[in-house]
């Protein structure tokens, strides 16, 4: 064979075999990790969840009822809201790493109520939780694990005809004694979040270090200080660990029509939205849209895109005389990051250094092709306590653990069990090891880098590995519409290069 050909073909091979390589170390599922294996392994009923290069995940706890918001007490005991059933507490054998095993369950409250919201006192001595109507505050025995003295602290959040029910709570670290509670929409696109003093579609804070002497229960709507409202459904809220800055994703809106046209395929995104420092009054209170605008997610065939419009963008549905995109711009809040439509970002914790933002996104169900059910962390300045990424990137969250197979979670309209859906996010003490809860499964999953952590292993059938240090990145119907590539870097492009050129001088041999 010509010198030259025989050259161009070894590298050609060089090149598949390169891609190949790729390809298949880009996410694995269910294969053993580490030197050691778990002595106990959970299994999933459904397709295990992939993890990105770099990470491990293990499934841990089972048969719970749709557990939504998880907190660890000082004693690191896992504490569940389970939603309709009420507040558990978990014990676990921990043979280090991703290798947990449950070792019990204990019921801390039963009611039927209680849907979502958990928090815990910085001292472990107090817990709260909420319903839909109210938040009540709990003493409480760490080494006993028992509850007692309630204490109704806020009421009237019911939204009329009921609509979103979760009630959020974060109590500030930089601001001990101040307590958020998120409260949603009552419809899809509700006009009473127009209405600043209806307390809908709004994250407010109260006053809790007197908790003893309130007289009454605050009342949402009138009480405490307004944090961010124009918010459809704000679930997820956190405060940076560094600058205090206080953040919060939000589930946009359904079924959205844009001058005559269906948008809602892959519009408006759902949004990551900075309120401001709870030291400075000033920088709170900023309205973020809703019900009017909204954030443009994919610019593809967007009706009457203009030129101003770019990803992040407050739009308006009607864009008319009265509502229109300049009028969003100049009066309300843009969000910090837009991700992908529909994908539900439910929980929001930052990494102890704040160089990080893990996010879970519950996945869609109003979408052709379902998105979300995954686990994603989005990159921060530690120093600014700002995303690293523009408001206007589309590749700012990065995939961490993810369904394999989407088009399985769409079961029973998209609130299935077909596979896993994450909720809620919680750092163990040493802040290396993130326990996650998937509330369709009754499921409690813990993730960490690989390498990281005290020994042990993950693994097994239930669980996964990576292979690398990096996330994958997506970016489904993202503002261009086209496809984004992975698995081949650049360095991996000049290696192939350079062995083509030496191979065509004769510089480099291939034997056999």
């Amino acid at each position: 064979m010509n010198p030259l050909l025989r050259g161009t073909a070894a590298a050609a091979l060089l090149l598949a075999l390169n891609v190949k390589a790729q390809e298949t170390t880009g996410t694995t599922t269910a294969s053993p990790s580490a030197t050691q294996a778990c002595p106990t392994v959970l299994t999933p009923s459904y397709p295990a969840p992939v993890v990105a290069r770099g990470w491990k995940a293990q499934l841990i706890a089972t048969g719970l009822s749709r557990p939504r918001s998880i907190k660890f007490d000082t004693n690191g005991a896992l504490l569940v809201l389970e939603a309709g059933k009420g507040l558990t507490h978990l014990t676990f054998t921990d043979d280090g790493g991703t290798c947990l095993s449950l070792q019990s369950n204990t019921s801390l409250i039963t009611d039927g109520e209680l849907n979502h919201g958990l928090e815990l006192s910085e001292d472990g001595q107090t817990i709260y939780v909420s319903t839909q109507e109210y938040v009540d505050s709990y003493s409480y025995d760490v080494d006993a694990v028992s509850l007692e003295n309630p204490t109704r602290l806020v009421a009237n959040m019911t939204n009329p005809g009921t609509g979103h029910v979760s009630r959020t709570l974060l109590l500030s670290k930089k601001q001990p004694g101040l307590l958020l509670v998120s409260r949603g929409s009552a419809t899809n696109i509700d006009p009473l979040a127009a209405d600043e003093s209806t307390g809908v579609s709004q994250v407010r804070a109260f006053n809790i270090s007197s908790a003893a002497d309130l007289e009454r229960p605050y009342s949402y709507p009138t009480d405490g200080l307004l944090v961010g409202w124009g918010l459809r459904n704000s679930v997820g809220v956190a405060e940076h660990p560094v600058t205090g800055g206080v953040y919060s994703v939000e589930n946009s809106a359904d079924n959205v029509v844009r001058l005559s046209t269906d948008i809602h395929e892959d519009n408006p995104g759902e949004e990551l939205n900075f309120h401001g420092f709870l030291d400075d009054a000033s920088t709170l209170g900023a309205n973020h849209g809703y019900p009017a605008c909204f954030a443009l997610w994919n610019t593809t065939r967007f009706p009457s895109l203009g030129d101003d419009l770019t990803v992040g963008s407050q739009f308006s549905l009607d864009n008319n005389a009265t509502h229109n995109d300049t009028d969003c711009a100049r009066r309300t809040t843009a969000p910090r990051l837009t991700f992908q439509a529909h994908t539900a970002p439910l929980d929001i914790k930052f990494s102890p250094s704040g160089d990080a933002a893990f996010i879970s996104f519950h996945g869609s169900w109003n979408r052709a092709i379902p998105v979300g059910y995954k686990l994603s962390l989005v990159s921060f300045a530690a120093d600014r306590g700002e995303p690293a990424e523009p408001p206007d990137s589309v590749t700012a969250a990065r995939d961490v653990m993810t369904a394999p197979d989407v088009s399985a979670c769409s079961a029973q309209g998209g609130r299935g069990a077909g596979c896993f859906r994450p909720v809620g996010l919680a750092f163990d003490a040493a802040g290396e090891r993130l326990f996650l809860s998937s509330d369709a499964t009754g499921e409690i999953w813990v993730v960490m880098r690989d390498g990281a952590g005290g020994g042990g292993g993950g693994g097994g059938d239930g669980g996964a590995t990576g292979t690398d240090s990096g996330a994958s990145t997506t970016s489904t119907g993202a503002a261009a519409g086209g496809l984004r590539y992975q698995g081949f870097r650049g360095e991996g492009w000049a290696v192939v290069l350079l062995t083509a050129i030496m191979m065509a001088a004769g510089g480099l041999v291939f034997v056999g």
